[in-house]
């Protein structure tokens, strides 16, 4: 069966001559599954999202290929690209409160996804569909809190909006970036099942990208680990975490203490 995503020997310089901080990786999304990217800050991981939306800075050179739903997104053209982008592919940015606007309510701010895609949509129908999406989220609410500002909202309850926004116009691939950077343990606990929920419901595909294994593992079907610009092995959830083949992969989870880890000796530095 033929990918959803398809990213073939991907390579980033953010000048012509500068060295590659993504250097020829490659892996595949299929229909519905959950690939999680895994790996230190600045291995990379971010930088891959953001080439395969398109939204590297200006200069940016990348080369390979991205193949969505059988296009090659570095070969299309910008308006192409901008009717594909939060439309067919849609992404959840970290820090939601810089992401949010502070001086334009959420509702509008989640129907301007609609707007942009669907202009012929009667401003009735548009907020509907933020409704809808905010029920999705599961935010209290939603017809109540639709002309709130960001400010009046928790951490939780702003990263929920943030994930109505990618959701409204109900994408074939979402990318998640660091989803729960910043929430404690238990609103944590509730954006992984809260996405888990939408990925059930509406059929899903996936990139989840994180610097923690244990949330990535209640999360992906499959895990590719990266560092320093490459990926260094890639394979199912169970695999990775039980039979890791690469030393890299090996120090990360040895740097995570469990509840059977042997506090008498130092953890594993990377």
């Amino acid at each position: 069966m033929t990918p959803l995503l398809s990213v073939e020997n991907l390579s980033i310089r953010f000048r012509g001559d500068g060295p590659a901080v993504v250097d020829g990786i490659s892996f595949t999304i299929g229909e519905g599954e959950v690939l999680g990217l895994v790996g230190e800050s600045g291995s990379g991981k971010s930088v891959t999202s953001l080439a395969i939306l398109r939204l590297l800075a200006p200069g940016s050179v990348v080369s390979g290929a991205i193949r969505f739903a059988g296009h090659d997104l570095l070969q299309l053209s910008e308006n192409e690209m901008r009717a594909r982008r939060g439309r067919e592919i849609a992404m959840i940015f970290q820090e939601p409160m810089t992401a949010l606007n502070p001086s334009m309510r959420i509702g509008d701010q989640i129907g301007e996804a609609v707007r942009v895609h669907h202009p012929e949509i009667p401003r009735g129908e548009v907020r509907e569909r933020v409704i809808e999406a905010l029920n999705d989220v599961a935010m209290p609410e939603p017809a109540r809190r639709y002309s709130d500002y960001p400010h009046q909202f928790s951490g939780g309850q702003r990263q929920r909006i943030m994930i109505a926004m990618a959701v409204v116009n109900k994408p074939r691939l979402l990318i998640a970036d660091e989803p729960t950077t910043a929430l404690d343990v238990t609103v944590q606990a509730q954006i992984l099942r809260l996405l888990r929920d939408l990925r059930e419901r509406h059929g899903l595909s996936m990139l989840f990208i994180s610097h923690d294994l244990a949330v990535t593992a209640q999360t992906a079907d499959r895990v590719a680990v990266m560092r320093r610009g490459h990926i260094l092995e890639s394979n199912t959830v169970d695999a990775i975490f039980h039979h890791p083949q690469d030393a890299y992969t090996r120090a990360l989870l040895a740097a995570v203490p469990t509840m059977t880890t042997d506090r008498s000796r130092p953890l594993a530095t990377l």
